[in-house]
């Protein structure tokens, strides 16, 4: 990104490496409050005319309403109140609004830091949290000091609230195996490392999803516009597979979910690799596809989403790795399974492995949190392996083995117990929870697990479509086809 700074809509990316604040001063003379009070003036307009007619009183212009507010708030900054001529501060309690009204609006936005660095031994890498924290601390004191200024008074109870960043990308340029035909992914630097501030609440334009993955007969890397600077790629591993995820900046909020969902690979897993898959997310090319393709002479599938609202849903993401992921795997002779996988370890040391097949909506998850109560006396623990997607191989020696392909789990508010979204809240990532059709994006198991081959005990096909209750079990294969090739649910 070669700007300090970039809005979208209501997304707003600060470089670091361009422009960084150490100083509640620094903070009224960058370009990006600047940016921010001309945004905020639009929507205080729109939302609370009142307080916008009060700083344009003498019939100022929106440019003067700016200039007037940072020289208000830089007096603020240098004495105190009872020293300040400013006219805004004449009337404190509309100046006061003014201040907590632009707070608001600063901490509705999604807010994301990035920070590039060309040598993972320097001092950028070993100092990009504390960059990032310490620029958090200033806009926190810068808001507290002229807010208690205004209000006459120092607060006495103080909320530690995420003023700067929601997250934070170190970002690394890798030297990878670029097949040919796609040298325009070069020099797209890589997330190296992340930073959330969870509990992290995102808020995407669209809360559903409603496309279907297509394949094309044309390398989706052909309609790849670059721009300047304007991608990031984050390595993901998928199961066992290596998929580069690139995302355009304006929809860098699905490439800050796909922390929790999918293992971040490292740049030694990286370097001079060439990838399994690769997907192309926000690609501006005015049109409507979400495509997949199989390049034949680089053994490589490459997805492709064009940039449009509709694909602000975090859905969009994970379904195009996840596809991208099938296709790779049924290439080697693998099953991909639409499901969820635990292993049950009961108190007398059993340990069996349960797999439960069926679509959105079926009843899987919800499966799963009934048993860990209704057996609570029994079950020493549940081990997740896949929570909506796995694959089956057979090993060696004949025998039926599981992998998993995520680290977490993306699933609906509502389909969880309630405990169990409070319980991991501290990790978790929430979709617009306020909404209908909310999801979260939950840590659910540790990489090595999801990797291992796993022993299946028991295969179940949930069912909700009938008003029947309990187990039922097949009596040959005749009898069970149909169920599993009807694929039937209630949504």
């Amino acid at each position: 990104m070669k700007e300090a700074f970039y809005y979208h809509q209501n997304t707003v990316i600060m470089n670091y490496s361009k422009k960084y604040i150490t100083s509640m001063h620094d903070v009224v003379s960058t370009e990006i409050f600047d940016s921010f009070l001309t945004y905020f003036l639009h929507d205080l307009e729109k939302t609370h005319h009142a307080l916008y007619r009060f700083l344009k009183e003498g019939n100022l212009s929106d440019y003067a309403v700016k200039e007037e507010v940072k020289v208000a708030i830089k007096e603020l900054l240098m004495n105190d109140f009872a020293a300040t001529k400013h006219p805004y501060c004449k009337k404190p309690k509309h100046f006061l609004e003014v201040i907590e009204a632009g707070y608001r609006y600063w901490r509705r936005l999604e807010r994301y830091s990035v920070l590039y660095t060309t040598n993972e031994e320097g001092f950028q890498i070993q100092n990009f949290l504390n960059a990032d924290n310490e620029a958090n601390k200033v806009v926190l004191d810068f808001y507290r000091e002229i807010q208690q200024k205004v209000q006459g008074s120092n607060n006495r109870v103080f909320r530690q609230l995420q003023a700067g960043t929601n997250a934070s990308m170190l970002l690394s340029y890798y030297k990878w195996n670029i097949p040919n035909g796609y040298e325009a992914l070069e020099n797209i630097p890589f997330v190296n490392e992340m930073m959330l501030r969870t509990p992290l609440l995102l808020h995407t334009k669209y809360n559903k999803r409603t496309n279907v993955f297509t394949e094309t007969y044309n390398n989706p890397i052909d309609e790849f516009i670059k721009g300047t600077e304007e991608w990031v790629c984050y390595p993901a591993k998928v199961g066992s597979l290596l998929i580069y995820a690139y995302f355009h900046r304006d929809f860098v909020t699905s490439c800050v979910g796909m922390a929790n969902l999918f293992e971040l690979a490292s740049k030694s897993e990286a370097i001079n690799k060439k990838p399994d898959a690769i997907l192309l997310f926000g690609n501006p090319d005015g049109k409507e596809d979400t495509v997949f393709y199989y390049d034949e002479v680089n053994d490589l599938w490459v997805g492709k989403n064009s940039a449009r609202d509709e694909i602000d849903y975090f859905g969009y993401t994970k379904k195009s790795i996840l596809t991208l992921h099938n296709l790779a795997m049924m290439q080697k002779g693998w099953l991909p399974i639409h499901g969820a996988m635990v292993n049950i370890v009961l108190k007398d040391g059993t340990k069996k492995g349960l797999v439960f097949m069926g679509d959105s909506g079926a009843g899987k998850s919800e499966t799963l949190e009934a048993l860990n109560i209704a057996a609570e006396e029994l079950i020493d623990y549940q081990e997740t392996v896949f929570d909506d997607m796995g694959t089956l191989h057979i090993n060696e020696e004949g025998e039926i083995r599981a992998q998993g392909t995520e680290i977490g789990a993306f699933v609906r508010l509502d389909d969880l117990d309630k405990a169990t979204a409070y319980r991991d809240m501290d990790r978790s990532i929430f979709f617009n929870p306020e909404k209908a059709n909310a999801r979260v994006v939950l840590p659910a198991a540790p990489y090595d697990v999801v990797v291992k081959d796993h022993k299946v005990d028991c295969f179940l096909y949930a069912n909700n479509y009938t008003n029947k209750r309990g187990l039922h079990f097949f009596a040959n294969k005749e009898e069970a086809l149909p169920v599993f090739v009807e694929g039937k649910r209630n949504a």
